[in-house]
């Protein structure tokens, strides 16, 4: 762990050099075109991915309008796609240059994107033959799996990569960056279904020429943008672990040389994911995937079956993104005042205790009703502050303690683990599939969450050698208890007590 994120984890930013005290005008413009740049690219990856997720399913529902057996194949495979071979993308983003793997992934995205629309127009404007239709559904497939593992890809070199490098290149706060890209992707998760679904109202077909217009528009503003991110920040164009030295990052280099591939590789690739001292910190983040207490499809599937409108579970899901959003503001906050340690305990805790409230009422009452449906949404609404705020916390623990020669696999891995407890979530709506049966996976959920807190926990107390004592973690001053400020404060009071011991 390096100086620099030990500073800013508890609080502290490093003390500035003579000449970096005061900076200049033109530097402050720099880091702010730099960094606008990098958003830049993020949003349109993002916008483009979460467009493309959703209109996917759309357009495939408007070809077969009879059966939902195409969606749902089609949604199947990108999960098991992603699960299968994430890991082999985080290899690639371990072992090559940086702004090739981004470049790469920008271009195999969007490659995929334009031929499924292609295909997809084929099938909207004509009716083929039914082996046609399947030999070009299976196309369409392949492209959807390619598409997924391009934007794995991207988001695990850019933000849990490149957002440490820049952060130390240009002096920018780490968990203000984490907290800006992820406030983009949430935006995007919200806006980018909303527009593709307006335009999908009014024609299919031109829905998807959109689609088909704004991946092969972005995709320029969006290769040029990342590469100047990169040549202003020279870190990023040094090789992978030669910026420090501590053993998590000789540890890295050496399970890094190797260039085996295919099973024993990927083999090695999860030994050292479960090894690592931030495996329990993003195993229980992957672990809140297997839910549905979320408004994807499930939840929402639910809820207009006992009677809401589409119109009633977009305000409710509005709401929810704004509670989302509030928590890309507090979480940097509360980690520069307790750490990124404590303030993950108290966002993990807070989201239990709200999805336990709501489900312990939502059992008392009558799972066919919609007073049942309002309670779990109150309760999903309210707990999407504790979700992403922990979300972030984790995020900025890996950064730290990942090393950075694999930094990429690791995070693929987590990707890997995300989409299989996805899948897992699906198959608890496929064996209860009934409206009044939904108590069951609700159920399930509620102890997935559980145990996801019960693994934060143990990380926690594996990494400050304790959970909770109050008698250090308070001061009696002038006859009131305060709370330490920081993670070092308390770290300073224990050195102190072993020295009195």
């Amino acid at each position: 762990m390096s100086s620099t994120s030990k500073d800013t984890d508890n609080g502290h930013a490093p003390d500035p050099s003579p000449d970096e005290s005061i900076p200049s005008a033109t530097n402050t413009l720099s880091t702010r075109s730099v960094l606008w740049k990098l958003y830049l690219s993020h949003a349109l990856s993002t916008w483009n991915a979460r467009t493309f997720e959703f209109s996917a399913v759309i357009f495939l529902a408007s070809i077969f309008p009879s059966t939902l057996f195409y969606a749902s194949c089609y949604a199947l495979f990108r999960s098991l796609t992603a699960f299968l071979l994430s890991s082999a993308v985080g290899h690639q983003v371990d072992s090559r240059e940086r702004l090739s793997v981004v470049r790469h992934s920008i271009i195999w995205q969007r490659v995929s994107v334009a031929a499924s629309c292609g295909i997809l127009l084929l099938l909207l404007r004509s009716a083929p033959e039914k082996w046609t239709t399947v030999a070009w559904f299976s196309v369409c497939v392949v492209l959807a799996g390619a598409e997924k593992l391009a934007f794995v890809g991207n988001t695990v070199a850019v933000e849990r990569d490149w957002v440490v490098v820049i952060s130390e290149g240009l002096s920018v706060p780490r968990e203000d960056l984490n907290s800006k890209m992820r406030r983009i992707d949430l935006v995007c998760k919200l806006v980018a279904p909303l527009g593709i679904s307006l335009v999908d109202g009014y024609s299919t077909e031109v829905a998807i020429c959109v689609v088909l217009g704004q991946n092969t528009l972005s995709v320029i503003f969006e290769y040029f943008a990342i590469a100047h991110v990169y040549h202003a920040v020279p870190g990023l164009a040094s090789r992978k672990g030669t910026s420090s030295t501590t053993p998590h990052m000789l540890e890295g280099r050496r399970t890094a040389l190797p260039n085996r591939r295919g099973l024993p590789n990927a083999l090695r690739q999860w030994r050292a994911y479960f090894m690592n001292p931030a495996c329990l910190a993003s195993f229980s983040l992957a672990l809140l995937y297997f839910t549905v207490l979320g408004f994807g499809s499930q939840l929402t599937t639910y809820l207009l079956t006992l009677g809401f409108t589409s119109t009633h579970t977009a305000g409710m899901r509005l709401i929810s993104v704004i509670l989302e959003l509030s928590a890309t503001c507090a979480a940097p906050l509360l980690m520069r005042r307790i750490g990124a340690v404590r303030a993950g305990l108290w966002f993990i805790n807070y989201q239990l205790i709200t999805v336990l409230l709501a489900i312990s009422l939502f059992t008392l009452s009558s799972p066919s009703t919609q007073t049942a449906g309002l309670i779990l949404v109150a309760g999903v609404t309210l707990s999407r502050l504790g979700l992403w705020g922990f979300d972030l916390c984790v995020q900025y623990l890996v950064q730290e303690d990942a090393p950075e020669a694999t930094r990429g696999s690791f995070s693929a891995i987590e990707a890997s683990l995300q989409n299989l407890f996805e899948l897992c979530s699906f198959a608890t709506t496929m064996v209860w599939a009934r409206p009044e049966q939904f108590r069951f996976p609700v159920w399930v959920s509620g102890g997935v969450l559980a145990v996801s807190a019960a693994c934060f926990a143990a990380f926690v107390r594996a990494k400050r050698g304790h959970l909770l004592h109050t008698s250090r973690c308070l001061r009696k001053r002038g006859g009131r208890y305060k709370a330490l400020p920081t993670i070092q404060e308390e770290s300073e009071v224990e050195l102190d007590y072993v020295g009195r011991a």
